[in-house]
């Protein structure tokens, strides 16, 4: 059990600058398990404790199966424990959830949304529900429509809003009547870096004017040091509490920097770190490798890299992601490492049918993807417009901008889901509107929103889209026990897909994407709702699978993730905005104010300008 921070660093302090402090969740010892079919029972919570106070916000992280969304529900009345207790503004959850349910708002991970009704009926829906008196609807609508931003789209159907837009409508649902607690589960899953930054600040809002209490679970883990206090989950236990800068503390002389030399690929050096003794971590940042050592020094990195000249090494601050890898590497069980790469998972095993030399021929001309003057339209609406790409073998190729820019749609149509309303699009020398069955038959795809059929168990999953992608009885067999294996679903063989934690029905998608070993591989936001240790596994497969020849193209709303690809087009409502290398999208943004930026930066500040170009057009 790792220890908890002293009660003098958690920041509970008698007044806040709201008010007097009072706790508006306290949950005591709190256990709870579920029944599996064919499985010893899941033990969610075990002997789980924390408070939340009047005008804080407490952050609750963890990794999948870690027990987050299960607390959340108890917090809210919505399960009943099978032993301790939830208060909630001084109520029991069990005795009084009807009391409670009525003073607290809950945002779960899919807030029911009704895509037929506008923005303004949706918020008189849940005002009806929560029996908000009429006489004051006004005030609170006009101000929840200012706080995010959706007063000109009040009458637009809620399914014809962006990812981001969506989730701001719930949140605006949610808040409809003044609660006391507010509890967020992931609310900021799917949404880009501008919107996740606007969802914070209606939260922060709320906070400072009305004094409410919030306690939000995230799998970003730069969201949870905007939090006061943060609780970290693992198997349904607590293993720390405390502020950011208490986990800060605890890491200072573990967390390094390298920079690579000219002419060295960062994702070969991350490559080679990754599962190392004495390296806890390893990612890449703004074209560097940021490193975590289990002691507070670097002489597991000059062990780990056989040829020092390609790298510098220097320290650098550290931040409670650094903390959080940490934790976790003091409990990680054999076999929960991430992923290193191997020839188990690409190379030979995931590669399958090799390229013809027609094949060849058309690749190297114009690369295994290959799109001119791109089109999409519906109607008279424009969702993608005149883009234009290349995507050479074995590169890792992304596609970025914001919620409603068009990535998904190109998706689907390099994929042969969605008609091409105009230009040229090749995959594996095929135009796909006339060989689509051919190319179809050379990719994998792996959709943004889960899309295997959750009733089914996971097994009954892999054997349906084996059988769809025409295998035999022999290779199904073979194909099926590599992917239980490759992705940990085997102790999940037989639970129904619907019914897995987030990050586990994510890795579903990918194996069933992988089962006919593709050469072409179309990931649509792979990583969206997972936790940090699951992306970085998903990222070594994705790294691995290139170096074994394979094409990738990936969306991705984490701007970190970005880092990883070899070159990347960043889009805006529909229209291409830049187009390059990390490094060159990076000096985009610049300044001599800002001599560092991220890729982040560089995305938030293209997608700004397009936006103020496309208010200036408007307007005039």
């Amino acid at each position: 059990m790792i220890p908890r921070s002293e009660p003098g660093q958690s920041g509970r302090s008698s007044t806040d600058g709201i008010g007097p402090v009072a706790e508006v969740l306290d949950i005591r010892e709190l256990h709870k398990h579920f029944a599996v079919k064919s499985a010893d029972p899941v033990e969610a919570l075990r002997g789980v404790s924390l408070r939340v106070q009047r005008g804080e916000i407490v952050g609750l992280v963890g990794p999948d199966g870690a027990g987050k969304t299960t607390l959340m529900r108890m917090a809210a009345g919505l399960l009943v424990p099978d032993k301790g207790k939830v208060l909630v503004l001084g109520l029991d959850s069990v005795r009084d959830s009807l009391r409670i349910q009525g003073r607290i708002a809950y945002m779960p991970q899919k807030f029911g949304l009704y895509q037929d009704l506008t923005c303004q009926e949706n918020l008189d829906l849940y005002a009806d529900l929560q029996g908000v008196d009429p006489s004051k609807r006004k005030q609170r609508y006009a101000r929840l429509l200012e706080m995010t931003q959706l007063a000109p789209f009040a009458g637009r159907l809620a399914g014809r809003l962006s990812g981001g837009m969506k989730q701001k409508l719930g949140l605006a649902c949610a808040l409809v009547k003044s609660p006391e607690l507010l509890l967020l589960d992931e609310p900021t899953v799917g949404v880009d870096p501008i919107s996740r930054r606007e969802l914070w600040r209606i939260v922060h809002e709320m906070v400072a004017q009305e004094g409410i209490g919030v306690l939000v679970a995230t799998s970003y883990l730069d969201e949870a040091e905007k939090c006061r206090r943060i609780v970290v989950l693992h198997e349904g236990r607590m293993l720390d509490e405390g502020v950011p800068e208490v986990f800060r503390q605890r890491m200072r002389g573990h967390t390094f920097v390298l920079r690579v030399a000219e002419g060295a690929r960062p994702r070969s050096i991350h490559a080679r770190l990754v599962g190392q003794p004495g390296i806890i971590d390893a990612t890449i940042r703004s074209g560097r490798v940021r490193v975590v050592t289990s002691e507070p020094d670097s002489a597991a990195l000059t062990r780990a890299i056989p040829e020092p000249s390609q790298v510098e090494i220097h320290p650098t601050a550290p931040n409670f992601e650094d903390a959080f890898m940490k934790l976790l590497a003091d409990v990680r069980t054999p076999g929960t490492h991430v992923h290193q790469a191997t020839s188990t998972a690409g190379g030979s095993n995931l590669r399958g049918r090799k390229p013809d030399a027609t094949d060849k021929q058309d690749e190297t001309s114009q690369g295994v993807v290959h799109t001119r003057n791109l089109t999409k339209t519906f109607g008279a609406f424009t969702a993608v417009s005149h883009i234009s790409f290349d995507v050479h073998r074995g590169e890792i190729f992304g596609l970025l901008g914001p919620n409603g820019a068009g990535k998904s749609t190109t998706f689907r149509m390099l994929c042969g889901l969605s008609r091409v309303s105009g230009g040229e699009v090749r995959v594996a020398g095929r135009d796909l509107r006339r060989s689509g069955s051919f190319a179809r038959q050379r990719l994998g795809y792996m959709a943004q929103q889960f899309s295997l059929y959750g009733q089914h168990s996971v097994l009954e999953n892999l054997r349906f889209f084996g059988r769809a992608y025409g295998l035999s009885r022999a290779e199904l067999k073979e194909r099926i026990g590599w992917a239980l294996a490759e992705f940990d679903l085997t102790k999940y063989q037989h639970t129904a897909a619907g019914m897995l934690p987030g990050g586990f029905k994510q890795r579903l998608a990918m194996a069933a994407a992988l089962l006919h070993r593709p050469d072409i591989l179309f990931l649509d936001e792979p990583t969206s709702g997972v936790d940090p240790l699951a992306r970085r596994d998903f990222w070594q497969r994705i790294s691995s699978f290139a170096e074994g020849g394979v094409t990738v193209v990936v969306t991705t709303h984490f701007m970190e993730e970005a880092e990883y690809c070899d070159r990347m087009l960043i889009m805006s409502q529909g229209r291409e905005l830049a187009h390059g290398t990390p490094d060159e999208i990076r000096t985009m943004a610049r300044t001599e104010q800002h001599p560092d930026p991220t890729i982040e930066d560089a995305f938030i500040a293209l997608a700004e300008h397009a936006d103020r170009v496309a208010a200036k057009g408007a307007a005039s």
